[in-house]
């Protein structure tokens, strides 16, 4: 009996075939499917022998390209025309402002850098988006890896926990996805709604044991497997491939039977005030459940909050749902980080594809803007309390330490013990370096 495997332009997904308990799961199909992976992905590298300075990421996605200058890089001063609704507020540093709707923000400005001097040149969504997710500029020619699945494959993970998770299925198109490393190093996708009532949570697409079926029986089907050689019969012995089949076998068992991944997304064990904390919102226990997930070992995580194409209303939009929703989760996770001693070996970034234009439209809204825009950065190492770069008196462009989406990279990179000239290959054995026009960003660390 043959078994059908799923495919799409991206070949196979691993998420699609680790639920166990259907008939055939477990048995030829799943080694087939891992060989697969374990081809793509050429194996595992390890982390540099440089000092690291953070052991995982939590990026906020703001899609849809964030007006930044209402948020981040205020101006106030500005003429009629640009400055826009939002008057401007002091932080618990000197010499930082935002605007006046993060007042959560404000009190944590002590703990934060605001990079206020990003640009890049591509005003569309998609591109854009694969840009700053990836650390390289898009081309027709290679699709470059997502942060999350480049720290996949460069970091080690502790047992039992994923690599790389996201909260929503991320990759439309090529967006977080893991490009020329293969679909091993694609994210495991968090579903669920930890703002939900009775029955609500997160868990891991795929990865559940269906029905009856126990752990028991999966250990003895997996003794099984291994007894019973004839799903590996076609597979070619002359490279590598055997033994990443039973590095991504192994992986899949393990995330399987051990309970860490389950027990750290199981949000009803945390303390109510923590949960208050991050808001009632699926942005907000997404965020908590990502700092749960850090702390059980997971190297990257990805929570996404949509709605940041304000072409019409963008100050209506900001003042009644974007504004107060971030401000409430990011400050939260800073200062849920912080006072678990997370802060320093967790890097936090927020920030979407591009920023908005300065000049507000006819319909009270701005428009899509990449030469100037601005992010927040916390943990890692990075410096606290420091604002970086600066644009001009209109918000129109950089005028002081200008940087790039691959300089961001670089940094992050860089903190995490890996060097952005380091070079990875594709599955065809070309060099690719990680982020090729990329560089540290030296005053943005400690």
């Amino acid at each position: 009996m043959s078994t059908q495997l799923r495919t799409d332009c991206e070949g196979f997904h691993r998420r699609d075939f680790l639920t166990v308990g259907s008939a055939g799961m477990l048995g030829l199909a799943l080694p087939q499917i891992l060989a697969a992976e374990a081809k793509a992905a050429g194996g595992a590298d390890g982390e540099s022998g440089r000092k690291v300075k953070a052991k995982g990421v939590i990026l906020l996605w703001l899609a849809g390209g964030p007006a930044t200058i209402d948020m981040w890089d205020n101006k106030p001063d500005a003429p009629e025309g640009i400055r826009g609704e939002f008057k401007s507020i002091p932080t618990n540093t000197d010499g930082m402002q935002l605007a006046e709707t993060f007042p959560k923000m404000a009190q944590v400005g002590d703990k934060v850098s605001i990079v206020r001097s990003i640009y890049h040149t591509i005003p569309s969504h998609g591109p854009a988006a694969v840009f700053m997710t990836t650390g390289n500029k898009p081309t027709a020619a290679l699709q470059y890896p997502a942060l999350g699945s480049i720290a996949a494959k460069m970091l080690k993970t502790e047992v039992g926990v994923p690599p790389y998770a996201t909260f929503g299925d991320l990759r439309n198109g090529s967006v977080g996805a893991a490009g020329y490393l293969g679909t091993g190093y694609n994210p495991f996708v968090i579903e669920g709604n930890g703002a939900g009532g009775k029955g609500s949570g997160f868990s891991v697409r795929g990865l559940t044991l269906k029905g009856t079926f126990t752990l028991e029986e999966l250990e003895k089907r997996d003794a099984l497997l291994r007894k019973f050689d004839g799903g590996f019969a076609g597979l070619d012995r002359s490279n590598d491939l055997v033994d990443g089949l039973d590095t991504f076998h192994q992986q899949a068992l393990e995330i399987l039977k051990s309970d860490k991944t389950r027990k750290a997304l199981d949000l009803t064990t945390e303390k109510q005030p923590t949960r208050e904390l991050y808001g009632n919102t699926p942005f907000g226990q997404g965020a908590l459940a990502a700092r749960r997930l850090i702390e059980a070992g997971v190297r990257f995580a990805t929570v996404s909050f949509g709605g940041w194409d304000t072409h019409g209303q963008t100050f209506t939009a900001h003042k009644t749902r974007l504004a107060p929703t971030v401000d409430t989760v990011l400050a939260a996770l800073i200062k849920d980080l912080d006072e678990k001693g997370l802060l320093d070996s967790t890097i936090v970034m927020c920030a979407g594809e591009f920023g908005r234009t300065p000049k507000i439209n006819k319909n009270a809204g701005r428009d899509h803007w990449a030469r100037s825009m601005a992010a927040v950065m916390a943990g890692g190492s990075f410096k606290r309390g420091y604002v970086h770069g600066s644009t001009d008196a209109s918000g129109m462009a950089p005028n002081l330490d200008p940087c790039t989406p691959d300089d961001l990279a670089s940094t992050i990179f860089h903190q995490l013990g890996i060097e952005p000239n380091t070079e990875l290959q594709t599955p065809t054995g070309r060099p690719v370096q990680l982020f090729r026009e990329g560089k540290v960003i030296e005053k943005l660390i400690v």
